[in-house]
């Protein structure tokens, strides 16, 4: 999510801002900008939408300068804008920023008070004014002030900073976000990844959290200092990138999809980030963009959504009963609005919608409205037709997914659904704060988990190529197991155009069952939860009918482990982990199943046949 180029050099700075800034357009963004020193000032140009039009800003305004900061964003804080779009000014300061700065309100109050005027909605523009009075109170150095600066600031980061004060300067710094240094010939360059810097250079420095790197040229020499935010120096030797720029764009893997499933974990954390209160067991109320008197108010949870966001929403209701104790419904967003659903003041409406911009669930919104319901709408993509149409708006920030099969939205739906649960219900009383801070933590736990469930990678390719014959697959779950049995059904249909079908496994002798025997993999989602026994029983029931058994279970599990080599299936295992978060692991191997038996049929992984990532028509 957004992308950050700077320069340094002898040649005009825009050129190479705008080329690397393009070579991120993969990452996804709504707007563009750059800032370079020319004649003594900082020249900044920003526009809305594509970077074609900062192109055309930009040839009615060329830029001469060799020193410059580019971005491109991906709306967080603040719609869409040229207002919100970076760089951000203060002073003689300008920044880019990717990333979440956690602590931005209580910040932007703060200097609120103190005189100072926002231009933007944006959480970055707080930077921009703490280095710049950071320079005014007597820093020295543009370094100085923007270490002063990150000392205020807890949250997710990678800036690179410009000041007038000293024109051949770029400070850069980052935590939690990446940023790459380019060493080139008489030039340094950097970015929020190595697609922008492989037209100027092939040796790179990948800096690590909590680390900056000062880029400085004096006469025709060129320096970048890598040190620590706290003061240590950092000496680390540049590293030669033999990627193709197709490679590099999708960070070395063969497919966005895959790429994407990998990046999980950071997805997650980016979900959490600020909105968790583990001393209070509580999530933070401002977060969610509900007020904590809807939730006492309300009969009945509604949730609307399509696809895979349906599957979330499933989930989403299982945690609304559990921990909120709140009936609750899922409905399909193409079913509501050729019906007459029945919304009422006492409904809490829940559109879920990766993309936001999903037309049934809007037409459900729309009607949930017009019926006196309140409307919160989880979504990825800031500023989008649901969330505008909602009262409140719950964003996963997952970043762009540019693959058409979901992965990283759903989980992080996941994560924003189960925090909703908990804001529920802590508000309601029927959750104590002892087990909400039990259910948040290990939703802190996950994002690690992950990073180790993903380590599987290579077993399940040999696993799909054994299936790889399949023409049907059958997927079952119990409990919050079930709709990751129909996601993982999904995504099977999806890229491998294999037919599958999910079922709740209670479900299998109710007609299921007659179509198993020697040709049909089923897949058991069976970890080590509340409904382990029933589970394993229904997987003996498909062996016992020839069935050829595939086993999601929890790592260490003996008793599955005998189960499935006894009736000669195959195993696969997420790491041990509390029964509310277990099910956002235990999708991560039917992910990476389908993806695989879909790369070994050779079908086209990232843009499946008849699909679209934004389904904008009946």
């Amino acid at each position: 999510m957004c992308g950050i180029v700077a320069f340094v050099g002898t040649r005009p700075a825009s050129p190479v801002l705008v080329e690397g800034l393009r070579k991120l357009e993969y990452r996804g963004y709504d707007s563009a900008g750059v800032a370079v020193h020319a004649g003594g000032d900082l020249a900044i140009v920003r526009a809305v939408g594509k970077l074609s039009n900062l192109d055309a800003a930009l040839a009615k305004a060329p830029l001469a300068g060799t020193v410059g900061i580019g971005h491109t964003r991906w709306a967080t804080h603040g719609r869409p804008s040229e207002a919100n779009a970076h760089p951000h000014v203060s002073g003689p300061v300008a920044v880019v920023h990717n990333g979440i700065i956690e602590n931005h309100v209580a910040l932007r109050h703060e200097l609120e008070a103190s005189g100072v005027v926002f231009a933007s909605d944006t959480d970055t523009e707080i930077v921009a004014h703490l280095v710049s009075r950071a320079l005014a109170a007597g820093a020295g150095s543009l370094e100085a002030a923007v270490t002063a600066a990150l000392g205020r600031v807890t949250g997710a980061y990678a800036i690179a900073v410009l000041s007038k004060t000293e024109p051949d300067v770029i400070v850069l710094a980052k935590d939690q976000s990446p940023l790459v240094l380019g060493i080139g010939e008489g030039e340094l360059i950097a970015a929020s990844d190595i697609p922008a810097i492989l037209s100027t250079t092939r040796d790179v420095v990948f800096l690590q959290d909590g680390e900056m790197a000062i880029l400085r040229r004096t006469g025709a020499t060129f320096e970048a200092k890598l040190r620590t935010v706290s003061g240590e120096p950092v000496t680390r030797a540049p590293k030669r990138i033999d990627w193709s720029p197709a490679q590099a764009e999708k960070g070395g893997f063969k497919h966005f999809m895959l790429k994407e499933i990998h990046e999980q974990p950071r997805a997650i954390e980016d979900t959490l980030r600020g909105r968790i209160d583990l001393t209070a067991g509580d999530v933070v109320s401002q977060e969610l963009g509900l007020e904590d008197a809807i939730a006492t108010s309300i009969d009945r949870v509604y949730f609307v959504a399509c696809g895979t966001s349906a599957h979330a929403a499933m989930a989403g209701r299982y945690w609304v009963e559990a921990l909120a104790r709140v009936p609750a419904t899922v409905e399909i967003g193409s079913e509501v609005r050729y019906r007459e659903p029945v919304f009422t003041p006492r409904d809490l409406v829940i559109a879920v919608s990766q993309s936001g911009e999903t037309s049934d669930t809007l037409a459900a919104v729309k009607a949930a409205r017009a019926g006196g319901a309140r409307v919160l709408a989880i979504a990825n993509v800031l500023d989008s037709a649901i969330p505008r149409a909602s009262d409140g708006a719950f964003y996963t920030h997952a970043g762009p997914e540019i693959g058409v099969a979901s992965t990283k939205c759903f989980t992080t739906q996941l994560a924003a659904m189960l925090m909703f649960a908990v804001w529920l219900g802590r508000r309601r009383g029927s959750l104590s704060v002892e087990r909400a801070k039990s259910v948040l933590e290990a939703l802190t736990h996950v994002p690690s988990l992950m990073r180790e469930a993903l380590e599987d990678d290579a077993s399940i390719r040999l696993l799909a190529k054994r299936h790889l014959k399949a023409r049907d697959m059958l997927f079952l779950g119990r409990g919050i197991g079930f709709p990751i049995a129909l996601e993982g059904a999904l995504k099977v249909k999806e890229i491998s155009y294999v037919h599958a079908e999910g079922y709740a496994a209670g479900e299998m002798k109710h007609g299921p069952i007659a179509l198993i025997d020697d040709a049909m993999p089923v897949v058991v989602v069976c970890p080590r939860d509340g409904h382990f026994e029933k589970t394993a029983s229904n997987l003996a029931e498909v062996r016992a009918r020839e069935g050829q058994i595939i086993a999601v279970g929890t790592k260490g599990d003996e008793e599955l482990a005998n189960l499935v080599a006894k009736h000669e299936g195959d195993l696969v295992t997420v790491p041990p982990s509390a029964p509310e978060v277990v099910h956002l692991l235990t999708v991560l191997p039917l992910q990476l199943l389908s993806y695989h038996m879909a790369d070994l049929k050779g079908t086209d992984v990232d843009q499946p046949r008849n699909l679209a990532k934004t389904v904008t028509v009946e």
